[in-house]
């Protein structure tokens, strides 16, 4: 027996708090030496729940509670036959932690190989270890216990503790969003709910050997795949791996597709689901189109390419694409699961079983009906295996050409008559547009165009604007070439409209004014019957001005943001990389802005206006009649006075008359517009009689 002058040095490294606790270690210190420390011995201190300790900066609770140790698996121990350590209480050093492979060794040995302990060897303490899956040592329970963290019920939410939490898998290099996923999964969802049945994470992964996906031995290694599926999918396996699919991937196929390419990972959802992968709406275009539209599995298996588009211009797909909910798609025809070859007697697709498949949905059909091909290119080059629809085609191709040819021959040739006919009727003209301004337009509108059809090849590689231009190369290029001479263009702009007098003139007469916002109002309200008049303008118009002053801030958007993305690298590295990630958006939106308005302001004002029909000829030869001039433009005095002055060269007779009114001060609105014949009629019908 030790004595109480022995034991009385030796106290606890954390301090007893109170005076009960000291009085319970001299006791403890009376017991034998010999004799083995019992579990009471222990909680004379460790009862106390405020006993703790500093580890690493932080306060470590050395608390068991006795309560919980009694229900736990761990009860039948007492503490030393872990803490082997421990000889005497009380004990002046830690003790050390207690190995858990001491009694699970087989477990201990599987976590070695698997991921976590790999992590861990690496340096990465947030990877888990025993006690963060199963809890603390002193209150764990049995597996089958529904407040085990690791029963079934619970494993979601004791793996989403690390794997939930975007930050923890951040600074370990991996992503929280699988763990996320599986939550809205048809998995996920039916845990929730309290099945037993569904999968969990330990389902797939495993338990203590989790091994990366890449690892062979891993249970979601892809040739793994149908086994661990078919735990508890076990009639699907049997029917997938004699599939074309199963059987590929038994020869070590990789590009055979298992459970989770058609299906998601940790998504799976349900098939009536319409977010699902393998759901009506999207299996065609979503799931299998991603092998079977492509070529890669022509290469190397001479599986026909182009299987998805051919059926989405089919009937079927047309009607898929329109939201049928019945309609056939792949499943419908090759099965589910179970897909064969067409040479397969159990084939669904086999033709001595396509009246059985094409009957689920066409009853009555015969054999003569299933004889048609279902994938089908709609190309004209198209070879849909029918002598009589070949010469049917191309007699309608040849007829289309020649009909719709003939029809556009003729009417280009009467409009072109009839055209140049009303042109040479307008004797009186004004010059609207100088040479050097025609030209400066017509490079302006070649180099516009250009750009906008390169430029949307380039966002949309796949669109009609691609098949017009040619490979990425070209289309850059071009792009570039037609962006320089645009930007030339309008430095040239500059300098004309700063050293010219006829750009002076030009740049005066598009300043905004008052006087705009008042037709604004006047012009809409005339032409809405509101009674108001129809105001006169003056060189330009409201509009025309708009438009000038819009092209202008277009053009230096456009270049700008151009130059940056065309020198990304130098402009990368003067500014941050978020500023290159705005310029695309402002030169895309920009140039969607830019086509619009061209299309649908501009082209109305040259070539819909009924008052300019056929067209405003002016872009061509620079020329409008005097009369629509007048009509147009009546408060430009400067211009009809030098029409004016033309004319009496031309006539050697006086100044006109209406060109003398044009420029007088009196009247804001201009010139009296001269009447129509149908005018003076109205005008006589409506005036009382002498």
């Amino acid at each position: 027996m030790r004595s109480g002058a022995d034991c009385a040095p030796r106290l606890p490294t954390s301090r007893p708090r109170n005076w009960a606790l000291l009085a319970a270690v001299l006791l403890i210190c009376g017991l034998s030496f010999g004799q083995k420390l019992s579990n009471s011995d222990c909680l004379a201190c460790h009862g106390d729940n405020t006993l703790s300790k500093e580890e690493s900066g932080k306060q470590v609770s050395l608390y068991v509670d006795d309560k919980k140790f009694q229900g736990s698996v761990h009860s039948v121990f007492g503490c030393t036959d872990c803490h082997s350590d421990v000889k005497a209480v009380p004990h002046e050093a830690a003790p050390a932690k207690p190995a858990c492979a001491t009694c699970h060794a087989d477990q201990q040995a599987a976590y070695d190989t698997g991921f976590h302990a790999a992590a861990r060897k690496k340096g990465d303490t947030r990877a888990a270890r025993c006690v963060d899956c199963h809890g603390s040592p002193h209150e764990i329970v049995a597996a089958s216990d529904p407040v085990s963290r690791v029963h079934r019920t619970n494993i979601p939410a004791t793996c989403g503790a690390c794997h939930g939490q975007k930050f923890v898998m951040e600074a370990s290099g991996h992503s929280a969003q699988p763990f996320a996923s599986y939550q809205q999964s048809v998995h996920g969802r039916a845990v929730a709910a309290g099945s037993e049945k569904a999968a969990v994470c330990t389902d797939c992964h495993g338990s203590h050997d989790i091994r990366a996906a890449s690892d062979p031995k891993s249970p979601i290694f892809k040739f793994n795949v149908p086994n661990t599926c078919g735990q508890c999918h076990g009639g699907v396996k049997k029917v997938y791996t004699e599939s074309i699919h199963g059987t590929a991937i038994a020869r070590g196929n990789w590009q055979a597709p298992v459970c989770t390419d058609c299906h998601g990972i940790h998504s799976i959802k349900a098939p009536l689901d319409p977010a699902s992968t393998v759901s009506a709406q999207l299996v065609a275009q979503a799931t299998c189109a991603r092998c079977h539209e492509g070529v890669r599995l022509t290469q190397e298996f001479g599986v026909p390419a182009h299987r998805v588009s051919t059926y989405m211009d089919s009937y079927h797909g047309l009607a898929s694409r329109l939201g049928s909910q019945v309609v056939a798609n792949c499943a419908s025809c090759h099965g589910v699961h179970n897909i064969l070859p067409s040479s397969d007697p159990r084939s669904t697709i086999n033709r001595a079983n396509l009246v059985k498949t094409c009957g689920q949905c066409h009853p009555g059909v015969s054999q003569k009906f299933v004889l048609a091909k279902v994938h089908v290119d709609a190309p004209l080059s198209a070879d849909t295996g029918s002598v009589a629809v070949r010469w049917v085609r191309r007699f309608y191709v040849s007829m289309i050409l020649a009909v719709i040819g003939a029809m556009l021959a003729h009417n280009l040739l009467i409009w072109r008559r009839k055209a140049i006919a009303r042109r040479k009727a307008e004797h009186r003209v004004v010059v609207r547009m100088t040479l050097n301004q025609r030209v400066q337009h017509l490079i302006l509108l070649t180099s516009f165009f250009v750009l906008v059809i390169t430029g949307f090849a380039l966002k949309f590689p796949d669109s009609w604007f691609a098949a017009m231009v040619g490979g990425e190369t070209v289309r850059g290029i071009v792009h570039r070439v037609a962006a320089v001479v645009l930007i030339s263009l309008g430095l040239y702009h500059l300098i004309y409209a700063a050293a010219s007098r006829e750009g002076q003139r030009l740049l005066r007469d598009f300043l905004p004014g008052l006087k705009d916002a008042r037709d604004v109002a006047d012009n809409l309200g005339h032409y809405l019957g509101l009674g108001r008049e129809r105001p006169q303008f003056a060189r330009f118009n409201y509009a025309e001005k708009a438009e000038y002053w819009a092209l202008v801030w277009g053009m230096v958007v456009m270049a700008a943001t151009g130059i940056m993305l065309w020198a990304k690298v130098t402009v990368g590295d003067l500014i941050p990389r978020w500023w290159l990630d705005v310029a695309v958006a402002v030169h895309f939106y920009e140039a969607v802005l830019a086509t619009l308005a061209i299309v649908a302001w501009h082209f109305y004002q040259v070539f819909f206006d009924p008052d300019t029909y056929p067209m405003n000829w002016a872009w061509y030869d620079g020329k409008m009649s005097v009369e629509h001039y007048r009509e147009e433009h009546g408060l430009d005095a400067q211009t009809l006075l030098e029409a004016s002055g033309a004319e009496q060269t031309v006539a050697g007779c006086d100044q006109p008359e209406a060109a003398s009114e044009a420029g007088k001060n009196g009247d804001e609105r201009g010139p009296k517009r001269e009447q129509s014949p149908m005018e003076e009629e109205q005008e006589e019908a409506v005036s009382p009689n002498p």
